[in-house]
């Protein structure tokens, strides 16, 4: 019932969603053609699916490895918001650089390092305060967002961009190279595979992956056998914040091609309904990554011929968490009918 629950889920969405297209006025069968299938009509559409679920799944891998530990990293977006900028920075000192595995290999690295870096302030203050990880992490989006609407309002504004919070536009050596040809589709694709990979061999087959679980299913258990409680937080958290800077990397070096106010597009929690709808497990992230991806495209495409609001998108990820927590309640607990009592 673990890995059924989230098709239960789905289906729950789908017959929900049957509903509020009614009540939006909008023709059912027309809203489902637009919100599921158009989207996956030709080769650029399909593009545009891996295109947007390779940030998702990359995220979500990396928090889900820390969940497996109860370590719960609910600021991922501002994470991969600094990851961005880190990376962005790298661009601009290589602007003239023509080497593009140089400047794209530095970006990646601080990408990982700034996503670290901002998941490092919640991990040192529970370690050493036990502050929870939850507020401080969550609070930190905020504030990341704050730096970069700094960045490109001051000193990273392009004096030639009319005016608009943005970055310079970066040069064709820091730009990723495309996978398919009249596409967006990059290769970071790929590499999104081969970390779903490394991902899986680290919580299956590693010893700290094994250190992790046991600490998530029996802390008593992970004290007894040695395991630092503090090493499987900063494990936890560094893997989460790194990965998201990755992923905020691939967005400015990737379809966007420069740095801009609107660079938080709320991947980062996404990737939490992304990760738990997976079951934490890096091919179930996969598949759930896919279909959050749709639910964005989806969304984009009922904005444009339907004339929904935007946060439709938003309600259909907001029914999918929803009902999956709803199911899980009933895997964990059975109801009992006990009579009626005075």
């Amino acid at each position: 019932m673990r890995y059924i629950a989230p098709l239960i889920a789905l289906a729950l969405t789908l017959l929900c969603g049957f509903i509020l297209f009614l009540v939006l006025g909008t023709d059912p069968l027309k809203g489902f053609s637009v919100f599921f299938i158009d989207p996956l009509k030709d080769l650029y559409g399909l593009s545009e699916l891996l295109l947007k679920a390779t940030p998702l799944m990359i995220i979500a891998v990396g928090l889900a490895c820390g969940f497996r530990a109860n370590i719960w990293n609910i600021g991922a977006e501002g994470q991969y918001v600094l990851g961005a900028m880190g990376a962005t920075g790298v661009a601009l000192y290589f602007s003239e650089s023509e080497n593009s595995f140089l400047v794209l290999t530095c970006m990646a690295l601080a990408g990982c390092a700034a996503g670290a870096l901002w998941a490092s302030i919640p991990a040192f203050l529970r370690t050493k305060f036990s502050a929870n990880e939850i507020l401080v992490s969550l609070m930190l989006v905020y504030i990341a967002k704050l730096f970069v609407s700094w960045s490109v309002h001051g000193p990273w504004k392009d004096p030639e961009g009319f005016n608009f919070p943005q970055s310079p536009l970066f040069s064709d050596a820091a730009l990723l190279p495309i996978l398919l040809e009249d596409t967006r589709l990059n290769i970071f694709f790929l590499l999104g595979i081969v970390i779903l990979g490394a991902a899986y061999v680290f919580i299956f087959h590693s010893h700290a992956g094994f250190q992790m679980k046991v600490a998530g299913q029996t802390s008593a258990a992970a004290r007894y056998a040695g395991f630092s409680a503090n090493k499987t937080i900063w494990s936890g958290l560094l893997i989460g914040g790194g990965l998201s800077g990755l992923a905020g990397m691939a967005e400015v070096a990737g379809p966007l091609g420069q740095l801009t106010d609107n660079v938080s597009n709320n991947y980062g929690f996404s990737a939490i309904i992304v990760a738990f709808v997976g079951r934490l497990h890096p091919f179930g992230i996969f598949l759930a990554s896919l279909l959050m991806a749709l639910l964005y495209l989806g969304g984009e495409l009922s904005q444009q011929y339907l004339g929904l609001p935007s946060s439709i998108s938003m309600v259909f990820q907001g029914m999918l968490l929803l009902f999956l927590l709803g199911s899980d309640v009933f895997i964990n607990y059975r109801l009992k009918w006990t009579g009626f009592k005075n």
